[in-house]
């Protein structure tokens, strides 16, 4: 008896198998029902037994060794969605692991003792084949599982920042109100100091609504009108400044360079682009802003001398969530308020505009964000997202 008919004739013993297995997933196994712990196993199990069965070639087998085989059905699989429920449940990923070798273990075994035949090379191809399908169904369910946690994962940081601005609102209010009334120069001194840390704390709570506006796939809005770039760079040259005003900074813009730009969204990622290199760059070095225009484009660059950023950092530097160490030798490290997506949203924010951001860094020219954007009468700018 082929595999695939074994499979199929004893359907519910397997699923059997796989429930007993699955009640031991604590604690989230505990709170499901009979029918939960053993949801979409037979239609699992019903499309691995139709690969078996059907013919397959050594490129396509190949393709399978690599994870590169197409879904054993067009439509969703049942394995992807018994992964997107086993999130819901409450099970880890580890334990979706489990199940699946907890399977693949049964049904080899029960197989094997139903007809202790002789090995053949039929054997062997039922094997490898059923083996090839398991693990087409880990990745399905496995693939499922991650984007169903990536998901919800930033559905509750976007919840969680925009439910953070209403209180940090009250304790920024509060502490002017505090400045207004303190009788004495230490008190002046910490309201000043609540309202510096509700800052900082506030641009975080934007980093993060802006990357979870992203990772939910909406983008950041940009709305782009012809603005001064000596305005906007002032400005966040200005904002850089107010936290640290023990730093210097050059600028260089032309006085009547236009560009058609988001002000409010260029200032934001102008800022981000300072603040990285006032964190990492030489604290005895000038920080160094400059705008240009190269024919069809605006050339922004913000550069910093100090330690080069490694070249293996550089690929993922624009990375969310990624932070990089100190690279100054001249300053100790110190503790980062960031979360490590201002770079990010700063790349979003040239993306936005139909532009580009890069870096690059060696010692002799310090590292440099060089980001370009079209420019107002560029016939080919398409409208912005």
């Amino acid at each position: 008896m082929t595999l695939s008919r074994f499979i199929t004739d004893n359907m519910e013993a397997i699923v059997r198998e796989w429930q007993t297995f699955a009640t031991t997933m604590e604690p989230a196994a505990s709170t499901m029902s009979e029918l939960a712990l053993r949801d979409h196993a037979k239609p699992i199990l019903l499309a691995i037994a139709k690969d078996l069965e059907s013919s397959q070639t050594a490129l396509a087998q190949a393709e399978k060794s690599r994870g590169l085989a197409a879904p054993l059905s067009a439509r969703e699989t049942a394995a992807a969605t018994h992964g997107a429920l086993r999130h819901v449940s409450g099970f880890d990923m580890n334990q979706l692991g489990a199940e699946y070798r907890a399977l693949r273990a049964s049904v080899i075994r029960m197989w094997t003792l139903a007809h202790p035949s002789a090995i053949d090379s039929s054997v062997l191809e039922d094997m490898i084949r059923f083996n090839e399908a398991v693990d087409q169904a880990v990745a399905e369910s496995t693939s499922r599982y991650a984007a169903e946690l990536a998901l919800s994962r930033d559905t509750f940081m976007a919840i969680l920042a925009h439910d953070l601005r209403s209180p940090l609102s009250a304790i920024t209010m509060l502490s002017h109100l505090l400045e207004r009334g303190a009788s004495t120069d230490s008190a002046r001194k910490q309201s000043v100091q609540i309202q510096r840390s509700a800052k900082e704390m506030a641009g975080m709570i934007r980093e993060l609504l802006e990357y979870s506006r992203t990772q939910l796939g909406k983008g950041l809005p940009v709305t782009p009108k012809p603005c001064s770039m000596l305005a906007i760079c002032r400005a966040a040259i200005d904002e850089v400044r107010s936290a640290r005003p023990d730093r210097s900074f050059r600028l260089e813009v032309p006085d009547d360079l236009v560009g058609l730009v988001d002000d409010a969204r260029l200032r934001q990622a102008l800022s981000n682009l300072l603040n990285n290199a006032v964190q990492h760059g030489d604290v005895e070095s000038p920080i160094g802003l400059r705008v240009r225009r190269e024919g069809m484009e605006v050339v922004i660059e913000v550069t910093n001398l100090g330690t080069p950023i490694p070249s293996e950092s550089l690929q993922v530097i624009f990375d969310p969530l990624v932070q990089l160490s100190t690279r100054s030798a001249a300053a100790p490290e110190r503790p980062s308020t960031n979360l490590g997506l201002g770079l990010f949203i700063a790349r979003e924010v040239a993306l936005g505009h139909h532009g580009t951001l890069g870096v690059t860094s060696d010692a002799e020219h310090g590292t440099v964000f060089t980001m370009r954007l079209p420019t107002m009468d560029d016939p080919l700018l398409p409208p912005a997202r």
